[in-house]
C-alpha cells in the first residue's frame, strides 16, 4: 500500500470515528430533548392537577363556610324566636351587673316599655327590688336559687307574686361570669291557694261555732222574751230605761248572732246563669234614692256579663258592697261608681268605688276578717260575708284606694262559658 493510500485510509477512519461520535452526540441530544419535553409535559400536568385540586378544595371550603354561616344565622334566629316566644321572663346579667338579655315577657311582667335595657340590673329593676335582691344573692354566692317566690308591691295594682329561679353562668373552665334568671307570675296560683285556705277556714269556723251560736241565740231569745213580759207602764219610771236597754241590746245581739250564723253555715248554692249587670243596677238602685237625697248619686257603667252562680247570694254580696260604700261617705256628698270590665271571655271584674276617706293601709288587709270593723256601730261581718260569697263562686275580692282617694273594692268572677 502506498503512503497516499495509507493516509487516505487513516483520514477515512478518522472521519468515520468523528461521524460516529457526532451521531452518538446527536442521538443523545435528541433523547435528552425528548426527555426534557416529556418531563416538561408531565410537570405541567401535575401543576394543573394541583391547581385544580386547590381550587376544588377552596370551593368546598367556601361552601362549608356558607353552610356554617347559614346554620349559625338559623341558630341565632331560632334562639331569638325562642326567647321572644317564652311566656316566662328571661333576664341575663353579666358579672359586671350589665343586663345582656331581657325578653318581651320579662318586660311585660315588670311593666317596662320596649326599649334598650342594656344597663345595670339594679337600675332596670328599680321597681322590682325583691327580684334584684335575688339576682344579687346569686351573683354574690355563685350558687343557684331554685323556685323562690317573692312578693312585690305595685302601686295602683295591688300585690303580685313572682316565682324566680336564678343560676350562675359559667364558662368551660367552670368560672362564673354572670347569672341567668327565669321568673313567672304566680299571682293566680297564690290567689287560688288563698281561696282554698279561706274555704277550709270558713268550713272549720262553721263547724266549730254554729252550735255555740245557736245556744247564744236561744239564751238571748229567753232574755228578750222576759224583758218583753215587763210592762213599761207598770215599771217604775226610774227603771224603764234599763228595761228598754235590755230589749235593745238583746235585739242587737240577736241580729249579730243571726248574721254570724249566716256567715258560718256552709253555703248551699243554687246555680244558674246570673246577669251581673242587672245585679249591679239593682244594688245601685237600692241606695240611689238615699245618695241623691244627700246631694250625691250612684252611677253604673262599663261592660258586664253572665256568670254561673247563685243569684240570691250574689245580689246580697253586691248590695252589701254598695251599702258599705254609701256608709263610708259620712262627711261628703256620696258619689258611688259601679264599673264592670270584661277580661276577654274568661272573667269579669266589677269595682265599687266611693269618694269617702279611703282605706287606712294599716287595716286594709284586715277588713275581710270576721268582726273587724272601722264603723262605730258595725258588726264586722258584712265584708266577711261578701268575701265568703265571692270565694264560694270561685272568685276573689280585693280592696284598695281609688285614684280619687276613696275606697275601691274589686270583685273578679269567672264568666259563664257559652
Amino acid at each position: 500500500m502506498t503512503k497516499t493510500g495509507a493516509l487516505f485510509l487513516g483520514l477515512t477512519a478518522i472521519v468515520a470515528a468523528l461521524s460516529g461520535i457526532l451521531a452518538f452526540a446527536v442521538t443523545k441530544f435528541i433523547a435528552a430533548a425528548r426527555a426534557t419535553a416529556k418531563a416538561a409535559r408531565q410537570g405541567g400536568g401535575e401543576t394543573a392537577f394541583m391547581a385544580a385540586a386547590m381550587e376544588d378544595a377552596l370551593t368546598r371550603m367556601r361552601s362549608q363556610e356558607r353552610a356554617m354561616k347559614a346554620r349559625a344565622e338559623a341558630s341565632e334566629r331560632l334562639s331569638g324566636e325562642i326567647i321572644a316566644s317564652m311566656t316566662s321572663g328571661l333576664l341575663v346579667v353579666g358579672q359586671d351587673g350589665i343586663v345582656r338579655i331581657l325578653n318581651r315577657a320579662g318586660r311585660r311582667l315588670l311593666g317596662l316599655p320596649e326599649a334598650d335595657w342594656t344597663r345595670n340590673y339594679r337600675e332596670v329593676l328599680s321597681g322590682a327590688a325583691p327580684l334584684a335582691d335575688v339576682i344579687d344573692e346569686c351573683l354574690t354566692t355563685v350558687e343557684p336559687i331554685v323556685r323562690r317566690a317573692v312578693k312585690m308591691d305595685r302601686e295602683g295594682s295591688g300585690a303580685s307574686y313572682l316565682g324566680i329561679t336564678v343560676s350562675p353562668v359559667r364558662d368551660e373552665a367552670g368560672h362564673a361570669h354572670g347569672a341567668i334568671c327565669l321568673f313567672s307570675d304566680l299571682s293566680t296560683v297564690i290567689d287560688l291557694e288563698e281561696q282554698l285556705r279561706l274555704k277550709d277556714s270558713l268550713a272549720r269556723v262553721g263547724e266549730l261555732t254554729a252550735g255555740i251560736a245557736h245556744e247564744f241565740r236561744n239564751g238571748l231569745a229567753t232574755i228578750h222574751g222576759y224583758s218583753r213580759l215587763l210592762d213599761l207602764e207598770r215599771v217604775p219610771p226610774d227603771f224603764r230605761p234599763y228595761v228598754q236597754g235590755i230589749r235593745d241590746e238583746t235585739d242587737a245581739l240577736g241580729q249579730i248572732v243571726t248574721n254570724f250564723l249566716n256567715f258560718a253555715k256552709p253555703a248551699e248554692l243554687t246555680l244558674g246563669p246570673v246577669d251581673i249587670g242587672a245585679i249591679a243596677e239593682r244594688a245601685a238602685e237600692e241606695i240611689r234614692t238615699e245618695a241623691r237625697s244627700r246631694g250625691g248619686d250612684v252611677t253604673v257603667r262599663g261592660s258586664f256579663g253572665v256568670v254561673e252562680g247563685d243569684e240570691v247570694l250574689l245580689r246580697q254580696a253586691f248590695s252589701n258592697l254598695c251599702r258599705n260604700a254609701l256608709e263610708a261617705c259620712t262627711s261628703v256628698r256620696p258619689h258611688i261608681l259601679v264599673e264592670g270590665v270584661r277580661e276577654g271571655n274568661v272573667s269579669l271584674r266589677v269595682s265599687v268605688s266611693d269618694n269617702g276617706p279611703g282605706l287606712d293601709p294599716k287595716v286594709a288587709d284586715r277588713i275581710f276578717r270576721p268582726f273587724f270593723t272601722t264603723k262605730a256601730k258595725g258588726t264586722g261581718l258584712g265584708l266577711a260575708l261578701v268575701q265568703k260569697i265571692i270565694v264560694t263562686h270561685n272568685g276573689r275580692i280585693h280592696a284598695a284606694n281609688s285614684g280619687s282617694g276613696g275606697a275601691c273594692l274589686t270583685v273578679t268572677l269567672p264568666l259563664r262559658s257559652t
